[in-house]
Order: structure tokens, then C-alpha cells, then sequence
């Protein structure tokens, strides 16, 4: 019990088993704190036991390095507890055991490449400095002697990676060696091919064939595992010889290089040399000329193949003819993003990868399943051929080299370049130390304890003192695992790519006289002018030229979708200096087609929209997301400004702060509402929300600013009126208003109503203070208090009791009308209600009499004589022409005055809500209503599309085509409506007078 207890303390988990093993005569002579304490640096205490007395029987000299104990006999017990092949190797080649006699080194090398090739032809009795090397030895000798040097040198290799510090570090390397050393083998292999061609062809004919050996997939990318297929195709060239017999040579040659390789004898197989990449497959010739390989690119490869081509590069026989390939496939392959559905067909092939995944296997397969190897390797090849035709930077092989180049270049962020890199190579040590055990072909996680505890040893930094757990291994592995599918969704499915992939290189490259014409051709009216902007984007080496040289080509085509391109490569620009380097702005567009198309078309189709962005360039961070437009509630802007008050007591600051946040949220509700995020009524609703609260945070501003001089003496109220008071207002609108004070308990009315009216005044003049930067696209709220009784001419504030005396004794009927619209938005609640409950009688009193209709009928008439511009179209002018806003409302007020007593849905300050009552309630005919709802909308729509094109509010509809093009995209109509938009207008707005006439004058009763 008590050796079994030390051997679970010491990590061994097969006891009975390693009890015996400790047994062992072979261990009876060295001391037990050697023994163990080389034990304690093998990753598998108990395969290490087993491997090293089975090891020590065949070379007992090994007794004395484990009894030399300490750094000694690490690199010997590091290696007999990660891999039995590599512990049988040399149990079959005794010969080779001083490879265990040398001291780990935390920072290991690589082998020299040349060294590799050297070594192993020699192995096979074949001459290094020969353009074609010929082996001396042939047959089961050759293959012996190949195989078994191979071998010595990838136990030299696992033992300086099983030693490194950091074996992520290290990984990049020891795929680059496994390359070259595979590299080395299929040489030493074509040198026995030729040899043993002797007795089938002519050694003229034989040398006369030059085949080049071309490594694909990992090989060719310098990035092989310990044991995996090794993908290659063959090229041949034969000057003067019968190319059917040099094919015939060159096939022999291949399938001798595979025989060398795989076939069985006493020394085991290395590896399967896999052709399957070549043109046409299995079903295709194993050598083929460089011209047939061209051929048959151009003429029938499919994107996928050209996908495997990145990865080509010459690795074994004549490399003449290997450059020679590798330049002329190099062009395919960086055009072959343009090839018609090729992003597409990428992403579709990674998914049939997926799922075409045993069942059993899914859950632990490191290289093909959701968050493995084959996710950043898929993501990154994606990105290198479609950005790789015009960024040279990008054509390299290795993934981790290529990850780095794309970080380099904008194409993946930073901070996703670094955990993409991370993740990738730790999988890689996974998939190694997996591999290493049996040095058999899988890529599968283990699932037992004792092998899964193994694993997180072997592949943990050789510097830990604590032996890391199987548990905390999984947990590692679920969350690289979660980070890496993030990652492959967010970049691989970039819908960036798809519009990238379709630009020829000139286009991508932006040349000034490719760029030029091609401005022009989008529709740019000031080409010149345009590429000086591009220039002064992209010119330079910061990572911000960078992202916008990637950025620009495709971004230009969705800015000339827009009404003005140049507009909105103007504020591209702009909006881009503002940013300056700020690390989110152009990763967001690069990573956010929804953010870059927002973008784009927000600077070619809206003034308004571009100059507010230009001085609150922060959010622009909205664009990417439609959880940030959500419009803030009332509530939510109240609490922010009262806590902006709380900190920032002096008045002008505080109103400051006040108008930036009205600001901030009038851009939020523009940008959802370019989006297609809002309905025209929540947008009404959103923005009658935010100037609610500027509001309410003006009224105590002013409020505090005059208690701070004297003692409150009454409480103010301001009631909104007209559209404001209806919530159905658009960007620009004016807030009418009347202002409603009550004089606090034992205060005097007089002083009362002195002190309501300095505080609002000073309202007024706080809503109408500059905010800092002032923009054109700002417009500061204007209120109006002309609908209060008697006017202009009246006081700007009364009193409740005024109201109430003033409304018994002298109203008149165009001021009962104006009432239907009065809302309280800020102010004392209880006074608000009063307000409420003394004009709702007055308002919804319903019963007019025939005089009250014959003066509104009158007053209406009179409005749309003397209120129309001089000179405006009564066809064209939104609000006051013929069949415009005014009409609709009139209309729809006489209504509800003359109902609103028995139809209590009428009692609503909304022209939308009431026109919904007139309808449910059969006041006016369906189809009547559904014109007039039709017209209102249409007609308040292009209100808000002259502001939000121009940044000036108009109540008529554009003449020139320019402007009613902009006007029609606002409105929901496609490019090129303008003209439908204006038809429609027009048609709507003639029947919408017909009707009002009909019910308002009773014309035609």
C-alpha cells in the first residue's frame, strides 16, 4: 500500500503494472532517487518505466545516464514517456541511443535543411552536390537505411521539442523541420528511384527526365505534423524525349518514391506519400509536363484546387523545374479570388468538412470539427486569396507567418491576430504530443484519464513545477476551442470578402489611372477630386493607410449606391481625420458589412446625418450594432441628465451638457432611421421623447438659476403643442408651446407670475444657448408660443386660474381646436394634471355649432391665402398646398370637435391615432381614410428626407432631379424613383384635397 501510494503521488496510474516494471533486474543497480527523479520529467510516468526497461535490456550501457540522475537523463525520460514508436526505434537501432545522451535546451534550434538533405542521401549512398542525385543502394537496403536516419533525426527533433520552455513558441519550428526533413526523405527517395530505373530504361533516357517534387498542403506550407500523409504532386520535363516515355519514366520514378517511402519491410513505413491534389485526382495522370499542369488549371480546376495550390512550393528534385512551376501556378493562385462564387465555394467546402464528421467524432476532433485546426487554417487561406492579389505582403505559406501578415496589414485586428496565432499553436501541440505516442496518423483527443493527464504535461511549459491537470486541459482546450469558431465566423463569413473577391487587382490596387476611370465609370461627377481624397487616405505606411487601402476599393462602390459620391467620400474622409487612430473605427468596417453599408450610405444621402457624426464621430461605433440605435427612453435620457446636473451645477455647463445629449440621441434616431431600424411613428415618438427631456432639463436649469436669487414661489408647466404635443415631429420641427404656472401656497400672484415669467424666460434662452462645436446639422429647439391665448399679443405665461377664466369667458373656437394637441411634457406632475383635467371639457367637448364651423372653415381659407410663400407651388408646398399636412389635420380636428364627446378613442393628441378612431368608428369612408393616412405619411416622410438630405428643413418637394432623387431614397422608393415619388405625391395629395373639400367645405354634398 505504501509503494502504491508513492507511485499515485509520483502520477503513475497503471500500478500493478509499474509495480513489476520496477521490479525489473534491469534497475537493480541504479538508485531510486535517479530513477524517480528522471521519472518525474516524463509526461507518462508509467509508459516511461515500461519503455525504459525494455530499452535497457537491448543497450544496458543506458544504466549509467539514468544513473547519473538529473539534467543527465531528462532528454531521455522526457522522450520515453511522450512516444513508444520513437522508445521502440531505438530499442530496434541501439545504435542510435547517444541521441538521448544530450542535455535539453530551453530555447532549442532548428536543423539545417541542407544538413537533413545531406544526411539522408547519403544514407542511401547518393551524392548531395549532383543536380540528380543517384543512390548507390537499392531495394530493402535503401529503404532500410532511409528510413531508419529518418527516424534518428525526428527522435533528435521530439526530444529538443519535448524540452523547450515554451512549446507553442517552438511549434512554428518544428513544423518547418518536420517539413524539411519529409523533404530530405522524398529525395533520398527519388535518388533509389532513378537507381533502381536502371534495369527498365536506357540511363540516358532515365536521366534525361527531370521530375520536381512539389510539397502541398502542410509539407509544402513548412508547417507538417509528426506523422501525417505528405501531399505532393509531380512535374516532368524531358527536352528530346518522346513525351509519352517520359511520362512513363516520370510515373515510374513517382511510384518508387512511394515505394521507398510506404512500403513494408523490416524498418517500418514512414508516412503515405499522398498525390491526390494533382489535376483530375485518382483518375488523373501521376506526372505531368508543366504545360499539361497549366492547361488543365486554366481550363478546368475548380476554386478549391487553386485553394491547395497556395500551399505549393518545390521541396525535392529539380528545382529549376520547380521555380518554374511555383512562378507560373503563383498567378492562378492570386487571381483566383475573382473566378465567379470562389468565396462562396470556399465557405461551402469548410462546411461540408464539418459535416461530414463521424458522429463519435465530433466532440473530439482537433483539426476538422467547430473551433479546430482547420477554422483559422480555412480563415486565413480565405483572406490570403482574396486580399493576396494586390497585397503582396500575403503570399507566404505558413499559417502562423500568414496570421502575422494579416495582422501586419489591417486584414484581422490585433488582438485577434495574437489569440488567433495562440490558439492555433496550441492546438498544434496538442495534435503533436497526440501523435507522438503511437506516431499514428489522428487528430483525435484521448479520452481516458491517464492519456488526457499525459497530454497536459507534455504539452505544458517545461518550466511548471506543478503538473497540470487533466480537467484544466479539457476546460483549455473547450475554450480555445469557443475562441477559435468565434473567430472563423466573425472573420471567414466577413460579407466584405464577397464584394473584395469581385475586385480586379487594378481595382484593388486603386492605381491613380485605374482608379480615375473608375471613378468616373460609379458615377463620381469630380473624379479628380475624388482621387485626391483616396490619395490622402492611403498614402503612407501607418496600419490606418493600410486598412483603408483594403477598405477603399470596395467602399467606393457602395458610396456611389448614394445620391453624391463625392459627398460621401468627402465625409468618408473627414469623419476618417476626426478618428484619427483610433483603434476600432476602421477594424468595425472592415469586420461590419452592416456598419460599412450604413456608413456608406449615410455619407452619400445625408447632410444631416454626415456633419453630426462629424462632431460626435464616437458614434459611429452604432453603426456595427442595432442594439446601440435602440432610441433611449425618456426615462433613461432623464436619469443622464439629472445625474450630468447633479455634477455639472453651473448653468451654462449643465445646458451644455443637456443640448450634446439631445444632439447625441437626434443622431441615434436618424442613424436607425436610415437603417430601416424605426417606423415613421417611432421615430416621431423617439425624437418628441428627446426634445421632452431637453425640455424638462431646461425648465430646471432656469428654475434653479432664478430660485437661486429668491424663494420659489410657483411651478411651471410646459404643455407642447401642435405636432409636438401630437408626438408626431421630425428632425428640425419647432416645439410650440404654452407655458402654465400655479402660485405656491401664501405666495403673492403677482410676484408669482414676475417670478414664471423669468424662469421662462431664461428657458428660452437657455434651449436657444450654442453648443460647442455649433454644426449646421444642429438645430437648436425654437419655441413657439403663439398658439397661447390671444397670441402674440397675450401674456407668455398664465396663471391655472387664468387659463381657467380665460377659456370660460373669452376663448374662441381656433383655440379650442389648438387645444386638441396640447400635451404637458415638463414641469410639476400635479399642476400638469390639473392642467389636463380643465381643458379636456373645453377640448372634447364636441356639439360645435354651425358659427364654430363657418369660422374654422373661415380661418383655414383665410391660412391658405396669406400663409403660403409667395410664389410656391400650392401643389408642391408639404404643409399648406393642396392635399398637404394642414388639410389632413384640419379635417381630422373638425372631427374629433365635432365627435370627441361620445368617441372617446378621438380624445388623443395623434393625427395618426385619431384618423384610426375616424375609420374604426365609420365617421368618414374606410377608403377615404386610407388616402388621407396614405398622403400624411408620405407627405411628413419627405419633410424629414429635405432635412435629412440637406440639412435644412423645407416644406416643399424638391423640382430639381437631384434633390427629389434624395428625397425618393429617404422615402423607401428604389434608385432612379425620384420620378415615381413625385407622381405619387401628387396624385396622393389631389385626392386628399378632393376629400377634404368634400368633408371640410362640404363641397359636393
Amino acid at each position: 500500500m505504501s509503494l502504491n501510494r508513492d507511485l499515485i503521488t509520483r502520477g503513475f496510474t497503471d500500478l500493478e503494472k509499474s509495480s513489476r516494471f520496477l521490479a525489473a533486474g534491469e534497475l537493480h543497480d541504479i538508485p531510486e532517487d535517479s530513477l524517480f527523479g528522471g521519472l518525474s520529467y516524463a509526461a507518462n510516468p508509467d509508459l516511461a518505466l515500461q519503455s525504459l526497461v525494455r530499452l535497457l535490456a537491448v543497450q544496458p550501457e543506458l544504466s549509467s545516464l539514468v544513473s547519473a540522475g538529473g539534467p543527465d537523463s531528462e532528454a531521455l525520460f522526457r522522450l520515453l514517456g511522450a512516444s513508444e514508436a520513437l522508445a521502440e526505434f531505438l530499442m530496434r537501432h541501439p545504435e542510435h541511443t547517444d541521441v538521448v545522451r544530450t542535455r535539453p535546451s530551453a530555447e532549442p534550434g532548428r536543423a539545417d535543411a541542407g544538413a537533413l538533405r545531406t544526411a539522408l542521401l547519403h544514407s542511401v549512398g547518393a551524392e548531395p552536390g549532383d543536380r540528380q542525385p543517384v543512390a548507390k543502394l537499392t531495394g530493402e537496403e535503401a529503404y532500410r537505411a532511409l528510413r531508419t536516419r529518418y527516424r534518428r533525426h525526428l527522435t533528435e527533433l521530439a526530444i529538443r521539442d519535448l524540452g523547450a520552455a515554451s512549446p507553442t513558441d517552438f511549434m512554428p519550428l518544428v513544423g518547418l523541420e518536420l517539413a524539411d526533413l519529409a523533404a530530405a526523405a522524398l529525395e533520398a527517395a527519388l535518388a533509389v528511384s532513378r537507381a533502381e530505373l536502371a534495369s527498365s530504361f536506357s540511363a540516358a533516357d532515365v536521366a534525361a527526365v527531370r521530375l520536381s517534387i512539389i510539397g502541398m498542403g502542410k509539407c509544402g506550407a513548412g508547417e507538417l505534423n509528426y506523422i501525417s500523409d505528405v501531399d505532393v504532386i509531380y512535374v516532368i520535363d524531358a527536352d528530346g524525349l518522346d513525351e509519352d516515355l517520359a511520362v512513363r519514366i516520370g510515373t515510374a520514378m513517382a511510384s518508387g518514391i512511394s515505394r521507398a517511402i510506404t512500403s513494408a519491410g523490416r524498418e517500418p513505413a514512414l508516412w503515405e506519400v499522398d498525390a491526390n491534389l494533382r489535376p483530375e485526382g485518382k483518375d488523373g495522370p501521376l506526372v505531368r509536363t508543366l504545360d499539361s499542369h497549366l492547361t488543365y488549371y486554366g481550363r478546368w480546376a475548380k476554386s478549391w484546387e487553386f485553394q491547395a495550390l497556395l500551399k505549393a512550393r518545390p521541396i525535392a528534385g529539380d528545382a529549376i523545374l520547380g521555380a518554374r512551376y511555383a512562378e507560373a501556378v503563383a498567378e492562378l493562385v492570386w487571381t483566383s479570388s475573382e473566378r465567379e462564387g470562389f468565396v462562396e465555394s470556399v465557405q461551402s467546402m469548410r462546411r461540408r468538412v464539418t459535416e461530414n464528421i463521424p458522429a463519435h467524432e465530433v466532440n473530439r476532433q482537433l483539426k476538422l470539427g467547430s473551433g479546430g485546426l482547420r477554422d483559422v487554417e480555412f480563415t486565413v487561406q480565405l483572406l490570403q486569396l482574396v486580399h493576396g492579389k494586390a497585397d503582396e505582403s500575403l503570399r507566404t505559406q505558413a499559417t502562423t507567418s500568414a496570421i502575422a501578415s494579416l495582422s501586419s496589414g489591417g486584414y484581422i485586428g490585433r488582438r485577434d491576430a495574437q489569440a488567433f496565432d495562440q490558439a492555433y499553436r496550441y492546438l498544434r501541440v496538442l495534435e503533436h504530443r497526440i501523435q507522438l505516442v503511437h506516431m499514428r496518423r489522428t487528430h483525435l483527443m484521448p479520452e481516458d484519464e491517464a492519456s488526457l493527464k499525459a497530454l497536459a504535461k507534455s504539452s505544458a511549459s517545461s518550466l511548471l513545477e506543478t503538473r497540470p491537470a487533466a480537467a484544466g486541459l479539457t476546460d483549455q482546450w473547450q475554450q480555445t476551442k469557443r475562441l477559435v469558431r468565434r473567430l472563423h465566423e466573425s472573420i471567414f463569413y466577413r460579407p466584405l470578402l464577397n464584394a473584395a473577391a469581385n475586385l480586379s487587382v487594378d481595382e484593388v490596387k486603386l492605381t491613380a489611372e485605374a482608379a480615375q476611370a473608375r471613378l468616373a465609370a460609379l458615377g463620381y461627377l469630380d473624379p479628380r477630386g475624388a482621387l485626391r481624397h483616396i490619395e490622402a487616405l492611403t498614402t503612407g505606411i501607418s496600419r490606418r493607410s493600410a486598412l483603408q487601402r483594403q477598405l477603399l476599393p470596395v467602399l467606393l462602390d457602395w458610396l456611389a449606391d448614394g445620391v453624391d459620391p463625392d459627398a460621401g467620400l468627402l465625409g468618408f474622409r473627414r469623419l476618417s481625420e476626426s478618428l484619427g487612430e483610433t483603434h476600432w473605427y476602421l477594424g468595425m468596417l472592415r469586420d461590419s458589412k452592416a456598419a460599412a453599408e450604413r456608413l456608406c450610405h449615410i455619407l452619400s444621402s445625408s447632410r444631416f446625418i454626415t456633419d453630426l457624426l462629424e462632431v460626435s464621430s464616437e458614434s459611429t461605433k452604432w453603426l456595427g450594432s442595432d442594439k446601440e440605435l435602440v432610441p433611449a427612453s425618456f426615462n433613461t435620457q432623464w436619469q443622464e441628465i439629472q445625474s450630468k446636473m447633479s455634477r455639472h451645477p453651473e448653468p451654462r455647463e449643465a445646458m451644455r451638457l443637456i443640448r450634446l445629449i439631445r444632439r447625441r440621441e437626434t443622431l441615434r434616431i436618424a442613424i436607425a432611421d436610415s437603417s430601416g431600424l424605426l417606423n415613421q411613428e417611432e421615430v416621431g415618438w423617439a425624437l418628441a421623447d428627446t426634445d421632452r427631456a431637453a425640455v424638462l432639463g431646461a425648465l430646471n436649469v432656469a428654475e434653479g438659476v432664478v430660485h437661486a436669487a429668491e424663494a420659489p414661489l410657483t411651478d411651471v408647466v410646459v404643455v407642447a403643442m401642435g405636432r409636438q404635443g401630437g408626438r408626431e415631429i421630425t428632425y428640425g420641427s419647432d416645439a410650440d408651446v404654452m407655458y402654465v404656472h400655479r402660485a405656491k401656497n401664501g405666495a403673492d400672484p403677482g410676484e408669482a407670475q414676475a417670478q414664471a415669467e423669468r424662469i421662462v424666460n431664461q428657458l428660452r434662452q437657455l434651449l436657444q444657448q450654442p453648443c460647442a462645436p455649433a454644426i449646421l446639422a444642429e438645430r437648436v429647439l425654437e419655441v413657439d408660443a403663439d398658439l397661447r391665448p390671444e397670441g402674440k399679443k397675450g401674456p407668455l405665461v398664465r396663471s391655472l386660474e387664468s387659463f381657467r377664466e380665460y377659456y370660460r369667458r373669452w376663448s374662441l373656437v381656433w383655440e379650442t381646436q389648438a387645444l386638441l394637441r396640447a400635451l404637458p411634457i415638463a414641469g410639476n406632475d400635479d399642476l400638469a394634471g390639473a392642467f389636463v383635467g380643465l381643458i379636456d371639457p373645453i377640448r372634447y367637448a364636441g356639439g360645435v355649432t354651425d358659427t364654430d364651423i363657418r369660422e374654422i372653415r373661415r380661418l383655414k381659407a383665410r391660412m391658405e391665402s396669406e400663409r403660403l410663400p409667395r410664389g410656391a407651388d400650392p401643389s408642391r408646398h408639404l404643409k399648406l398646398g393642396r392635399g398637404g399636412l394642414s388639410d389632413v389635420e384640419w379635417l381630422i380636428q373638425l372631427i374629433q370637435l365635432q365627435h370627441a364627446d361620445s368617441v372617446t378613442e378621438l380624445r388623443t393628441s395623434s393625427t395618426l391615432e385619431a384618423m384610426d378612431a375616424v375609420q374604426e368608428h365609420g365617421l368618414l369612408p374606410a377608403d377615404d381614410v386610407v388616402t388621407l393616412r396614405t398622403s400624411w405619411r408620405l407627405t411628413s416622410r419627405i419633410r424629414a428626407a429635405n432635412m435629412v438630405w440637406s440639412g435644412k428643413s423645407s416644406d416643399l418637394l424638391p423640382s430639381s432631379r437631384r434633390d427629389l432623387e434624395a428625397v425618393a431614397r429617404w422615402c423607401a422608393y428604389g434608385p432612379g424613383k425620384g420620378a415615381e415619388l413625385e407622381e405619387d405625391y401628387l396624385r396622393l395629395t389631389r385626392r386628399s384635397r378632393a376629400i377634404f373639400e368634400r368633408y371640410f367645405y362640404g363641397y359636393g354634398d
